[in-house]
């Protein structure tokens, strides 16, 4: 069938088109679109918070990331047979005109792809292998919009797309409610896992009269990863601690990373059957960190999600009203479950039963987080690689073709093509550095950095107060205190205030 926009006509192959406010409405599990720009940009939408997102020439196709076994830390390894032209959710076309060509899905599980004759969206309808069936948990869970495979199509100005684009999906997936996003002091780009009780209750008296609202505990507090259990460098506990945090003025937040778990963990030697497993029967490696390799709990068992909920209940018990969740991909990693489910519906279960344990008025800010299943259910989420003291990193990005890595240029690049999402949740690029001390980003790209948060609507720092001298402690209030005028003039310029703040460099890649 055909459909004609404005300025474009296109054969398209769908279940059906209807026409909607903005564009069309196509359905089916499967689309396709021919189209007549030939080797134009290609909109990538990378699929979990560190995942590769830019505007990419079709004609100048990116190596694949070559460690193969940890492409789960990079992006969703169904998307890497076409990579990089092959995208999560939604993906675009540059016409010669300067509208774009959007296919976007209006549920879970889908990827984009492209070439330089034909645009194409298709559903992921695959079940987990299952190795055992129960009577008390048979089927996988429903939720409206996950069975209806729809697709919005429009043909427009880059930001009207993307806009109407995001309308439909606060429809279909719905949003928290939406004030304005805390401002945050994260332990984690200071004092990395170096963290200890006396240190963290020295600096909170650091930042007495800084215009924060929540004190985040990072990576560093557990004794390992699945026992979240204060370690020895937490005497008094993580109660005392909250305590500590909210008598000095803030929210107390805590890091975890609750859908992994490390094999020198009490809870992955007492549970074995928890553990997503590989076509050998072996532990589906899910990435390496803390020294050594990580993997998945099985979100489909019944024990798991009553660990879960139970581990969630007792942090808010604590007094931690706000949530960072990290390594959240791993809940959708390919592999054998306990119960059969798609992959698409894993995650989204999964971090459902996290937002009843932790209740309505909890925070939860989702990491390495897949996009579109966290909306409506997440009130922030990370939505670029983690920043860095550094700018670049050239041995994981040249060489490895890694661009997930700790780097403020991958945050950044990543950040900025995902601004669309701002009316859906609140989105994080990670932290802005203010300190000279262990940086060794110019004031230039500190600046980036700190126009790419005004840009996103969300102001975190991790610099230590006894780091920085009296003109960076004045930078930082400012900037907490800032609310400039944002303005969009095309793709990579913005006028924040009376500057204008060029990002093209950021797509080089």
């Amino acid at each position: 069938m055909k459909i004609k926009f404005e300025n474009l006509q296109l054969a398209v192959a769908a279940g059906s088109v209807r026409p909607i406010q903005g564009g069309f409405l196509l359905s089916g599990s499967k689309v396709a679109l021919l189209h007549p720009f030939g080797y134009t940009q290609f909109y990538r939408h990378g699929y979990h918070s560190w995942s590769l997102s830019a505007w990419l020439a079709l004609d100048h196709p990116l190596p694949r990331p070559v460690l193969e076994h940890l492409w789960p830390h990079c992006d969703d390894p169904d998307l890497m047979p076409d990579y990089p032209f092959s995208g999560s959710a939604v993906g675009a076309l540059q016409g010669q005109d300067g509208n774009i060509l959007l296919l976007g899905a209006l549920s879970l599980g889908a990827r984009v792809q492209a070439d330089p004759q034909v645009l194409r969206g298709v559903y992921d309808l695959q079940a987990t292998p299952g190795v055992q069936r129960s009577e008390e948990n048979p089927a996988e869970p429903t939720q409206e919009g996950w069975q209806d495979f729809e697709w919005f199509l429009a043909y427009d100005p880059e930001q009207a797309a993307f806009s109407r684009y995001a309308e439909l999906l606060k429809q279909r997936l719905g949003t928290r409610e939406l004030g304005p996003a805390p401002r945050v002091w994260c332990s984690w780009y200071g004092l990395y896992t170096d963290i200890r009780e006396d240190l963290l209750l020295e600096t909170l008296q650091g930042l007495s009269g800084m215009p924060f609202e929540v004190f985040q505990v990072d990576d560093g507090w557990q004794q390992r990863i699945g026992d979240w259990e204060a370690n020895a460098k937490f005497p008094s506990g993580m109660l005392a601690l909250a305590e500590n945090i909210r008598r000095s003025g803030f929210t107390p937040g805590l890091w975890l990373a609750p859908f992994i778990v490390q094999p020198d963990s009490h809870l992955f030697q007492q549970h074995p059957e928890w553990i997503v497993r590989d076509e050998y029967g072996q532990p589906a490696l899910a990435g390496e960190n803390w020294g050594g390799a990580f993997y998945a709990l099985d979100l489909t068992h019944p024990q798991v999600q009553e660990w879960l909920v139970e581990t969630i209940q007792k942090i808010r018990a604590w007094g931690f009203d706000y949530l960072k969740l990290d390594f959240l991909y791993a809940a959708n990693l390919p592999g054998k479950r306990y119960q059969p489910w798609p992959r698409r519906t894993i995650f989204r279960h999964g971090l459902g039963l996290v937002r009843e344990a932790a209740g309505e008025q909890a925070y939860l800010l989702t990491c390495g987080a897949p996009v579109l299943a966290s909306i409506g259910l997440a009130d922030g989420m990370r939505i670029g690689p983690d920043v860095a003291p550094y700018w670049d990193n050239p041995d994981r990005s040249r060489y490895l073709h890694d661009f997930t890595g700790p780097a403020a240029l991958n945050a950044i690049r990543t950040s900025l093509q995902r601004l669309w999402l701002r009316p859906l949740i609140h989105t994080d690029p990670d932290v802005v550095f203010f300190r000279e001390r262990y940086n060794l980003l110019t004031p230039q790209e500190r600046n980036y950095l700190r126009d790419l948060a005004f840009l996103a609507g969300f102001k975190a720092t991790s610099d230590l107060p006894v780091w920085l001298d009296e003109g960076e402690r004045r930078a930082l209030k400012a900037f907490l205190e800032a609310d400039p005028h944002i303005e969009r003039l095309d793709r990579y310029r913005f006028r924040i205030d009376q500057k204008i703040v060029d990002f093209g460099f950021s797509q080089k890649l």
